[in-house]
């Protein structure tokens, strides 16, 4: 009897779909130094090149393997490794703010896991004080160690949430992200308008509607 040997490329499709904030990476992921690995990426790289046929002795061409690798460990991918993990200060809250605080439109740029095509957009973030406070550039750090690794933008905006949370000691954290995803816009569909907005609520943004609507009511330009 013959069988289909074919391999199944497309697992997942275009569903992009995540439900949970745990990131899929391997035990044994830092295991080898990230100068090795950048080495490793671009000798795969340019086999992946070499198979598509492309010149790697041109001159334009010929650097792009080091090139891609270093960027992958180095910018894209860097929010893999904890070590790349942003130290976070906390100050008293001595001012007695217990309103809700906002910092709007920090900009992202991520990689969707299913296609590895980027997607970006802006990040917003809400924390009720619970006696401490944090940097306002300190969420932006948040936001892009986050978002450098391979992504979907659900997980994303847990993780933001959680690790804000957890940062802060408080439960009331809101986190909304707007975002274009170049595997929509660039192919497949090929739709260069449209956007996703996902958000997670914790705390008063989830109990109370009263909270949760000033907040979005705040982001409105």
């Amino acid at each position: 009897m013959a069988h289909n040997t074919k391999p199944s490329i497309d697992l997942y499709g275009d569903d992009h779909i995540g439900d949970y904030d745990h990131q899929p990476i391997r035990p044994d992921a830092f295991a080898i130094p990230d100068d090795e690995k950048i080495v490793l990426i671009a000798e795969k790289f340019k086999d992946i090149m070499n198979i598509m046929g492309l010149d790697l002795s041109d001159d334009s061409l010929k650097g792009t393997p080091l090139r891609v690798a270093k960027m992958y460990i180095q910018e894209s991918f860097s929010g893999l490794n904890p070590a790349n993990k942003p130290e976070i200060t906390l100050f008293d809250n001595k001012y007695k703010y217990k309103q809700m605080l906002i910092e709007r439109d920090i900009q992202f740029y991520s990689c969707c896991e299913h296609h590895f095509q980027p997607f970006f957009g802006k990040a917003h973030i809400a924390y009720i004080s619970t006696g401490k406070v944090i940097g306002l550039s300190k969420l932006n750090r948040i936001v892009q160690y986050y978002a450098q690794r391979p992504q979907v933008q659900e997980r994303l905006t847990k993780q933001i949430s959680k690790e804000i949370s957890q940062v802060l000691q408080t439960e009331d954290v809101a986190v909304k992200i707007d975002a274009c995803h170049l595997c929509v816009a660039s192919r497949g569909i090929k739709d260069t308008h449209s956007s996703t907005v996902t958000v997670d609520y914790l705390g008063a943004f989830l109990n109370d509607d009263q909270k949760r609507n000033e907040f979005l009511r705040l982001l409105e330009k």
